[in-house]
């Protein structure tokens, strides 16, 4: 009927009400029970993590046994906490989480699948209805009546049998409804509720002092904690006051002094590196000095690596790349380099001395810094003239006990040259060059000398007539690296003495004016002259005519340090010639660089004797040839006197046959033969 209908739509109404609350209090309550299990696994994780304490390695923790103790203390209790967590969510599983499952999956599952077979059969019945009620009342065939009957019996039957079924279903739900509502929200109470006293009876009588203790525990350390802050604060505060100068990336060198005494520097230093032919990159790094090594070391690494072993290096500021600070370290054996640049004018000078102290070995003394100190303060003393070369001598003289054999060998020299005065070396105030002068200066000092103007000498010795001699056909050419020290002008070059005292002083004029900065050239020596190239563009800086060395000496104990002396043509000073002392620093090859001067020279020497030689043997060859020439000259005039005798005497004698007379012809050869032949008869009588 339709009344009946009408109250199972409100039943059906109400079952899908009751579908929906128990879908949202199931979801809530599978959150209660993933909640519960995950708090499980994570009280039983801390409490593994507890005990591996023990297995760790820190690297400030140290061997601390309290607190070692006292995390496997509350490891335990936290394991203890886990289990109880672990029977927690068994029971939360059997007594929440199974009733209202139940209640989803099999109570309104049923529902559902009884009102889709109510449905089903409504529409059955409903259609045989139909059926039935089309029958024709004109012909009524008994077979098709029966079948329609049959049929609507049919689905009357299964209707009114779902129809009980399902209404049955409904108002069993509504008791269902309140059994599915209160029994998981009991289980979930007791399951607490039995939780709570377990963990009340079993841990709370054992476990209040423990934890009365670690507060206390706690509050100390945090004490603790406070005073190191403010301590720190205060260190700080301090430190930010008096650092504020070294904020800066250049300081004033008058506020914050240079120390040249250091034995070992470390800090921040970018590299060049070659990417190409042309290109390079910059790349920064932490580098420090270990003994007599410079290492470096990136962020991120572990140790530092080696750059460069120092010991014997050369070090000197250079310009690269329009970059500022940048120094060159050169190993002992010239073959490998780097160069860095600073952050500072003060940090790059003091990176410079530093090297130069270990190239010096001063590291290897007991007390470094002095030692520095007392050798730069010697290298500043050493500026002031002595009275004697042979106290000068004895100043420069190593201890007896590092070198004997130095000793004994410049003892003999020094009393050769006791004699000998200062000043007859290297005149006093005398002006020392430290760089190299320009082609282009060069040219117009040439210019001028041309013009007449000798009333300015050239400081390098050059002739200025911009005739440069080819050296591609030289015997000997060997190239080597060498740095411009200074040059200066020196009274004689007749002793190796002037150069080592040459090198005395520019060296000491360096140290005094703070002068690291040399240029790097290409030492060229051939058989005509010395050539200084630029390394880079292959532009030739100084040419000096071999010739015009007369003197090349490498130091004595110092093998990196060479000099020669240049004698100016064409100047002179005081009625003498003009002579200047040039100083170089080579890569432990001063004896080698010298021996290749006085080979060049050698060979030079028997160039010009084989040249003069091969000149006088073609002045003998042209005298020969000419001699033969007026030999066959004398011949041919002879024979053409001859011949005009001949031609003279046949055309005098008379010709009678046949009785005319006959008239010789000459041709204007013969002619011009007879008149030189009169020519030469005539000369020849002349010269007898």
């Amino acid at each position: 009927s339709l009344q009946t209908r009408s109250l199972l739509g409100v039943f059906e109404e109400d079952a899908a009400a009751i579908s929906s609350y128990s879908q949202q209090l199931y979801q809530a309550m599978q959150r209660i029970y993933d909640a519960q299990n995950e708090l499980s696994a994570a009280t039983h994780l801390t409490s593994r993590l507890l005990k591996e304490y023990d297995n760790q390695r820190f690297p400030l923790g140290g061997d601390d046994e309290v607190m070692s103790s006292t995390l496997q203390q509350f490891s335990k209790m936290i394991d203890e906490i886990s289990s109880f967590h672990a029977v927690l969510s068994t029971q939360l599983a059997d007594a929440m989480m199974f009733p209202i499952t139940q209640f989803k999956e099999r109570d309104l599952k049923e529902i559902l699948t009884l009102k889709e077979v109510f449905q089903i059969a409504s529409s059955d019945h409903d259609l045989a209805m139909n059926r039935y009620s089309r029958l024709s009342k004109r012909r009524d065939v008994e077979k098709v009546r029966l079948e329609v009957m049959e049929d609507v019996y049919t689905a009357r039957k299964k209707q009114h049998q779902t129809m009980m079924h399902y209404f049955s279903a409904l108002n069993t739900l509504q008791y269902k409804k309140k059994i599915s509502l209160l029994e998981p929200l009991l289980g979930y109470i007791q399951a607490q509720s039995s939780f709570f006293k377990l963990g009340s009876e079993n841990l709370t009588p054992h476990w209040e002092e423990f934890l009365s203790n670690i507060g206390t525990s706690v509050q100390n350390v945090r004490r603790e904690m406070d005073t190191d802050v403010l301590s720190m604060q205060q260190s700080i505060e301090d430190l930010e006051g008096a650092s504020d100068p070294l904020y800066l990336p250049d300081p004033d060198p008058a506020r914050i002094p240079i120390n040249r005494n250091l034995s070992r520097k470390s800090g921040y230093l970018n590299c060049r590196n070659k990417t190409g032919l042309v290109s390079s990159s910059w790349d920064r790094h932490f580098y420090f000095t270990q003994g007599g090594n410079l290492m470096s070391q990136a962020r991120g690494e572990v140790a530092g690596g080696l750059v460069l072993d120092i010991d014997n290096c050369s070090v000197m500021a250079v310009d690269c790349e329009d970059r500022r600070y940048c120094f060159q370290i050169t190993a002992f054996d010239g073959k490998k380099s780097a160069i860095l640049q600073a952050e500072s004018r003060k940090d790059c000078e003091e990176w410079i001395a530093t090297i130069n102290n270990i190239s010096k070995q001063i590291y290897l003394s007991e007390n470094p810094e002095e030692t520095a100190a007392r050798v730069n303060q010697s290298a500043l003393d050493a500026v002031t003239p002595s009275p004697s070369f042979q106290q000068r001598h004895e100043s420069l003289r190593p201890a007896a006990k590092s070198r004997p054999k130095a000793s004994h060998t410049s003892s003999s020299d020094s009393a050769s040259l006791s004699t000998l005065s200062l000043d007859s070396l290297v005149a006093p105030d005398t002006p020392i060059q430290f760089d190299i002068i320009s082609p282009v200066s060069e040219e117009y000092a040439g210019q001028a000398k041309l013009a007449g103007q000798t009333g300015r000498t050239n400081p390098f010795g050059e002739s200025g007539d911009g005739k440069p001699e080819e050296t591609e056909d030289s015997i000997l050419q060997q190239l080597y690296m060498v740095r411009f020290l200074g040059s200066m002008e020196v009274r004689s070059g007749e002793s190796a003495d002037v150069i080592y005292e040459t090198m005395r002083h520019i060296l000491a004029a360096r140290a005094i004016h703070n002068v690291f900065r040399m240029t790097e050239s290409h030492l060229l020596v051939t058989c005509d002259c010395l050539k200084l190239i630029d390394p880079q563009t292959q532009v030739t800086r100084l040419r000096f005519p071999l010739p015009s060395v007369v003197l090349c000496a490498s130091h004595q104990e110092n093998k990196r340090l060479l000099g020669f002396v240049l004698q100016c043509s064409g100047s002179r000073a005081e009625g003498r010639p003009v002579s200047v002392c040039y100083v170089f620093e080579s890569n432990n090859e001063g004896e080698k660089i010298c021996d290749s001067v006085g080979l060049a020279k050698q060979i030079a020497f028997h160039s010009d004797m084989d040249r003069r030689a091969t000149v006088k043997q073609k002045e003998l060859d042209k005298e020969e040839e000419r001699q033969q020439e007026e030999i066959s000259k004398q011949k041919q005039i002879e024979k053409d006197l001859e011949e005009q005798s001949r031609l003279i005497a046949a055309s005098s004698r008379p010709n009678q046959a046949g009785g005319e007379a006959q008239v010789l012809v000459l041709s204007n050869s013969q002619s011009e033969d007879s008149d030189t032949g009169e020519e030469g008869k005539r000369k020849g009588e002349s010269e007898a």
